[in-house]
């Protein structure tokens, strides 16, 4: 099974637990928020924001409260937690897709934000998908990127209270800055976060800007 079946397939099956669990985004660490809040200052009020690899939508709320008048958008692979992310946020449109194949025109967003959604494609697989962000994306539009740091995999038989097969890729910050810049992105800024207790890694975060 690759990547995106097995992603598929695992959020599938823990969808409603990652509702009752991760409900919002309080789990995230202050420099977490704090980078986000930097994504939107660089995007207009009324921006058109796709969060790619949405889940049940739980960065919404954060997204409005910092761009109150933006317009949302936000895709994902499991129907099951779009089902949520539909019930929570009626007013929202979420598509079922890919992160390389979105269902939208060219140069119709002014952002993206991937907030850990990469973890499940390999870094050799990390041009497509920042082509295709770039593709939708207006000329200077702006893409915010959050991953776990590092080298390899990780993989857990557990997750969200179910027992599964978990397997996530680790990014390198000047992995993900070299493969943006070849997807015609400049980065703005990168910033590697320690871990926490309960992290099994340092956090990457890289904001980059269409070039």
């Amino acid at each position: 099974m690759d990547d995106l079946a097995a992603a598929q397939q695992l959020y599938d099956t823990v969808a409603d637990s990652y509702a009752r669990l991760l409900p919002d985004a309080s789990f995230e660490a202050a420099e977490d928020l704090a980078m986000i809040a930097r994504f939107t200052a660089l995007l207009p009020s009324d921006a058109r924001v796709l969060d790619a690899g949405c889940g049940t939508g739980r960065m919404q709320p954060v997204l409005r409260e910092l761009l109150p008048a933006h317009r949302a958008t936000g895709a994902d692979l499991s129907e099951e937690m779009l089902r949520h992310a539909r019930a929570a946020h009626p007013g929202t449109r979420f598509d079922r897709a890919p992160l390389a194949a979105l269902p939208y025109r060219d140069g119709s967003l002014d952002g993206v934000l991937a907030w850990y959604s990469i973890i499940h494609t390999a870094p050799a697989a990390l041009d497509a998908v920042f082509a295709e962000f770039r593709r939708v994306l207006a000329d200077d539009g702006v893409v915010l990127l959050g991953f776990q740091h590092g080298r390899g995999q990780r993989h857990r038989s557990e997750a969200y209270g179910h027992t599964v097969e978990l397997r996530a890729h680790l990014h390198s910050v000047d992995g993900v800055t070299a493969a943006l810049e070849h997807a015609r992105f400049t980065a703005v800024e990168r910033v590697i976060r320690e871990a926490r207790p309960g992290e099994a890694q340092d956090q990457g975060f890289v904001l980059a800007r269409a070039a």
